[in-house]
């Protein structure tokens, strides 16, 4: 077979035909018959530095894999095409190594979106839209929101706030791309009450790895639409989904109520979350709307220690006002209660008796009423902030998500947040509990099974004014102690990071790993989708046994 040798360098664009580099840099090699049966029906390739290097990072910002190429697609067929192309080019000659990853936002912290020697996918510039129904269709009677995948959750919330609806299920940040967030899970405070994000979708439009275009749903080919939910872009492409809505609140009431004593705070998160099992879905009365719980550093930080607790810095301007028997590390819940201006009254009395059992500090309770809108996207402040200063995309962000289970939580406290963080911990340490029955099994995603468990995330920065000896590789090697501990406690990752087959197979269950094999034999049996997860290695002798019968 002819193999032609593309070299890195400057590109002209034609709209639906490859855009081949001139000037050689780092020769890769791709297939002829590829090259040739590529018919782009608006999109184009670039092979330019300039795409080739953005591709390349991600918010981690930690590995950089370089791909040879960068898809922009203007229509799905677009994605169909380089897929089927890709796949005949794999099955034509084994010397093919070409895979593909689908890239949102980019938010990935270890790499999970990139691919080496192969063709980045950029979602943002996939031309589908947002479409929202207020009162649904013939074929789906519920009001629902269809989104491209490659649209951020900002988008679809301005667009369904224009009919006074809204998702119900959130990230903490919105500037997330739909298709991101659906192949992991997406959670936050209101998972507890609605699950995670891949709990409320009615309907995905998915590229399989096979080069197929099906509309799947929970009743319409279950397998594969319950295959993608969670499930890292091993077996498809995430082209559109359907997102139930609810009726969006006028305002929020948010507060954010302090601890000194870790068991307090965890004990009433979870007395917080059970009051969901008691109100029903439609009246949430005697339920708040979002549960998150945050650890910070007892000192004056205003990013992570005490002054970054509440609204206005002149409610707690002096550590005189911290209890004298607090401990190094303090900690806060976060709540927020949506509500109609007009019946603020209710509202109040509502919140108060909801407040009652809690033990928080008295004396450190703070609160605002904000819009739907500021209090969802409450992040972009800290972001605009942080980025002013160039403490946001210009780091390096080595961050560790885990579910840990209810009956370890209180172990992973004394063993890691105790003697792991210190005073130069820079970032946000978020630890709120989460209910199983919210999650569907059918999903790819993994999580502990017990029926509460707490989502921690450590959401560390390298910062480059931290103290001696903290470096972004002294806090990777803090990561691994922490994930060594959370091997005993029997924690699960979330955006999970595995380096061997036996790691992932560990990470899923023997039954799990089982039919997540199962589901890639029949969804991307080339093993050509999200090659940077680790999780299907393009060895010939792998792949020879992903594609042999199960046992």
């Amino acid at each position: 077979m002819e193999i032609l040798f593309l070299k890195l360098g400057a590109t002209i664009f034609w709209p639906g035909l490859i855009a081949l580099p001139k000037n050689t840099v780092n020769p890769i090699t791709i297939g002829l018959d590829y090259i040739n049966s590529l018919n782009l029906r608006r999109g184009r390739i670039s092979f330019h530095h300039t795409a080739v290097d953005a591709a390349a990072r991600d918010w981690g910002s930690i590995k950089r894999l370089a791909p040879a190429g960068v898809l922009y697609p203007e229509s799905v067929d677009d994605i169909v095409s380089l897929v089927r192309t890709t796949t005949a080019a794999r099955l034509s000659s084994s010397s093919s190594n070409l895979t593909l990853a689908a890239k949102g936002r980019g938010h990935s912290v270890n790499g999970q979106a990139q691919a080496l020697d192969g063709i980045v996918i950029e979602m943002s510039t996939l031309a589908l839209g947002i479409r929202v129904m207020p009162e649904g269709d013939a074929d789906c009677p519920v009001a629902f929101v269809d989104a491209a995948g490659g649209e951020l959750w900002i988008d679809v919330l301005k667009a369904t706030l224009k009919h006074g609806l809204a998702p119900r299920s959130w990230t903490d940040y919105l500037y997330l791309s739909v298709g991101g967030t659906l192949s992991n899970a997406g959670v936050s405070g209101q998972t507890f009450r609605h699950g995670p994000q891949i709990s409320n979708v009615l309907q995905l439009e998915v590229v399989t790895g096979k080069g197929e275009l099906i509309i799947c749903s929970p009743s319409k080919q279950p397998d594969l639409f319950f295959a993608v939910l969670g499930g890292l872009g091993q077996f498809g492409i995430i082209t559109r989904a359907r997102i139930l809505l609810e009726r969006a609140p006028q305002q929020v009431r948010w507060i954010r109520a302090m601890y000194t004593d870790f068991q307090s705070f965890t004990r009433d998160q979870e007395m917080l979350i059970s009051t969901e099992k008691k109100a029903a879905v439609e009246d949430a009365a005697g339920t708040f709307d979002y549960v998150e719980g945050i650890v910070i550093i007892n000192n004056d930080n205003p990013y992570n220690g005490w002054k970054s607790v509440p609204f206005a810095p002149q409610e707690l301007n002096s550590s005189s006002m911290i209890p004298k028997d607090a401990g190094s590390l303090l900690y806060y819940i976060e709540l927020a209660k949506g509500f109609d201006p007009n019946n603020i009254h209710a509202m109040e009395q509502e919140v108060e008796k909801m407040l009652a059992p809690l033990n928080y500090i008295p004396s450190l309770i703070f609160t605002a009423d904000v819009s739907y809108f500021q209090f969802l996207n409450r992040v972009h402040d800290a972001e605009l902030s942080l980025s002013s200063q160039g403490l946001w995309e210009t780091l390096s962000h080595p961050w560790i998500n885990l579910l840990v289970p209810r009956s370890a939580i209180s172990d992973f406290d004394e063993q890691v947040f105790q003697q792991l963080i210190c005073q130069d911990f820079s970032g946000p340490i978020l630890v709120y509990p989460l209910n199983k029955h919210k999650w569907d099994k059918r999903a790819s995603a993994v999580f502990p099974d017990e029926d509460v468990f707490y989502l921690v995330a450590l959401l560390r920065n390298a910062l480059p004014s931290a103290g001696p000896g903290v470096s972004l590789r002294s806090q990777i090697d803090d990561n691994s102690k922490i994930l060594s501990i959370c091997h005993h406690l029997g924690c699960k990752q979330y955006l999970p990071t595995y380096n061997t087959p036996e790691q992932w197979e560990q990470h899923f269950g023997s039954d799990g790993w089982e039919n997540f094999v199962r589901r890639k034999q029949t969804f991307d049996p080339h093993a050509i989708l999200a090659p940077s997860q680790n999780i299907f290695q393009r060895d010939d002798q792998i792949l020879a046994q992903l594609r042999a019968p199960m046992r």
